[in-house]
């Protein structure tokens, strides 16, 4: 493995802020760290470059224990997400700047402040200064200085966050191009579920201070091991619903029902369940070949160039359907959709995945 981290928590005070963590990341692709805001993404990351030291548990690094060891004395880059530039530096000597620090031959620094400059689009900015750049230049400056080091790890802490869409567009396709082929362990925090399907790779799920689940990035999407796993890997949230499993069928309040027709529907108990439905799932069209029809008062409509968000309400509870296509539901209206019950997942009464 190229980073390990064994049994590692954080407490400051009475508050733990990382639990008791065990997480072994490989070199090549990405390592996503998925969750929101206060789930614990930045600080794992700092136990990780040695700007915190844990509580318990030790942190190795390329098969060496580099828990007690400075941040300094590590092979390590960070990219956070502002943009943070030296100054009065130019383009040039804020890349440059961790091989001088490393005391790298001058001739050599040239050259691979050239390469990585080529690579990020940023030749024609070396004798800039970060204050007549653009938001994306400053960004790629400080990728550029992460990459030119040749770390070990690279950790990358929501550093498309404060783009533009069409910046964070670009990069984010970029950004794996830009890692291929090196030898180094790459960690990616984001809390935009989104960003972690598109960049692939492995993908860990963190819920206040806890890692909830570790795997390839479309596997614990579509498996989640739990219910909280599901919810922080969906956005718009994941619409969820007590049901009831009666012989061969399931009902929501009463209300709605359908069929338990696979094999695997055959294998649950009767009894009470959660089922989980993703917005994207739940249509105001009838297009899915296994369908429930889902009664539900609209609450708020959000109408784009070629998808529509609509908030309804179903059983009491806010529900969200994200389809392609204008449908301009009236606000206050009663109207039917349609939930795509071959795509649902049920959660046992402990909040753990019974199948999907």
């Amino acid at each position: 493995m190229a980073l390990e981290l064994k049994n590692v928590t954080l407490r400051v005070g009475a508050d733990t802020h990382i639990h008791a963590t065990d997480l072994v990341l490989e070199d090549g692709g990405f390592n996503i760290l998925l969750g929101t805001t206060l789930a614990g993404k930045t600080t794992l990351l700092h136990l990780m470059a040695g700007l915190e030291k844990p509580t318990s548990g030790e942190i190795w690094l390329k098969g060496r224990n580099v828990t007690g060891l400075p941040a300094q004395k590590r092979n390590v880059s960070m990219v956070h997400q502002q943009f943070i530039n030296y100054p009065n530096f130019t383009v040039f000597e804020n890349i440059a700047s961790p091989l001088r620090v490393a005391r790298v031959a001058r001739k050599e620094i040239e050259t691979r402040v050239e390469q990585v400059a080529d690579l990020l689009r940023l030749t024609p900015l070396l004798a800039r200064k970060p204050s007549e750049l653009s938001g994306g230049q400053q960004q790629r400056t400080a990728l550029a200085r992460a990459l030119v080091k040749d770390a070990d790890l690279v950790l990358l802490d929501e550093p498309l966050a404060n783009l533009d869409f069409k910046l964070r567009e670009e990069l984010r396709d970029q950004l794996p191009k830009l890692f291929e082929g090196r030898d180094c362990t790459v960690v990616y925090a984001t809390s935009e579920p989104i960003e972690a399907l598109l960049l692939g790779g492995h993908t860990a799920t963190l819920h206040e201070g806890r890692v909830i689940q570790f795997g390839e990035t479309a596997a614990v999407y579509r498996q989640p091991l739990d219910l909280c796993s599901a919810q922080v890997f969906s956005d718009p949230p994941i619409n969820t619903a007590t049901v009831v499993k009666r012989g061969d069928s399931f009902a929501l309040d009463d209300l709605v029902s359908w069929k338990a027709t696979g094999p695997q529907h055959a294998k649950m108990a009767d009894g009470t369940y959660t089922v989980g439905i993703r917005p994207h799932h739940l249509s105001p069209v009838d297009g899915a070949p296994a369908a429930a029809r889902v009664e539900g008062e609209v609450l708020i409509t959000e109408l784009s160039g070629s998808e529509s968000i609509i908030h309804l309400k179903v059983a009491g509870q806010t529900w969200v359907s994200q389809s392609q296509g204008i449908h301009p539901l009236e606000v206050g209206a009663t109207a039917d959709f349609y939930a795509d019950v071959s795509q649902c997942l049920y959660f046992d009464t402990d909040g753990r995945l019974v199948f999907s």
